[in-house]
């Protein structure tokens, strides 16, 4: 398809490898674990967070008090909550803070901190001293991958920091995360399986690769 030889191919994945672009695996390669911007991340596989965003929403309480990790899986379900009596929900992203500010009877609450450029993201000790400020029903997350081993990872320790944060003060920590992140690792250790209460992905519960 490219017109090239499949020396030409392994020698540009190679390049491509050295400059942290991507990361080489047996039969090809795959994109390079790192912060990206929200906008970019949330083009990605945009028709999975959506499907998991409506088998996550039959979780979501009428009132009470949840929070949402900064990813734009936990964003596209904040985006499709709709109408509650009472419900706040705390995100340590603007963009999801600002997707529910449009949902009759939700308050959502912005966790401030340290901007994390690349993210969009806040992080840090007062991010942190936020998110451990209130007590939630549920903590709806996902991860940067998922190691059937080590758990969930992150791209950075910051970012898990934050999610911990949350989690320590959540009943419940929901593991929202599309399939193309399984058997992959990130950089940054999140959760253990053991402390995740349900993960939900675009699969069949059935999948093989569940």
């Amino acid at each position: 398809e490219l017109g090239v030889s499949s020396m030409t191919v392994r020698r540009d994945l190679d390049v491509l490898e050295s400059e942290g672009l991507l990361q080489r695996v047996r039969g090809g390669a795959l994109s390079a674990v790192g912060p990206r911007p929200f906008g970019e991340r949330r083009a990605v596989r945009s028709r999975a967070k959506q499907v998991i965003a409506d088998k996550a929403l039959a979780l979501v309480p009428v009132s009470g008090a949840i929070a949402l990790d900064a990813s734009t899986t936990a964003g596209t379900l904040g985006a499709t909550l709709g109408p509650r009596s009472g419900l706040t929900v705390a995100t340590n992203s603007a963009e999801n803070f600002a997707s529910l500010a449009t949902s009759r009877g939700v308050t959502p609450i912005l966790v401030g901190g340290q901007a994390e450029p690349e993210t969009g993201s806040f992080v840090g000790m007062i991010a942190c001293q936020a998110a451990a400020a209130m007590l939630y029903q549920r903590f709806f997350t996902s991860a940067s991958a998922l190691d059937p081993e080590h758990g969930t990872s992150e791209v950075s320790l910051a970012e898990s920091q934050v999610k911990r944060a949350f989690f320590g003060a959540s009943r419940e920590a929901i593991l929202c995360i599309d399939s193309s992140k399984l058997g992959q690792q990130s950089v940054a250790l999140g959760f253990a399986l053991t402390e995740v209460t349900l993960l939900i992905t675009e699969l069949d519960p059935q999948d093989s690769r569940l």
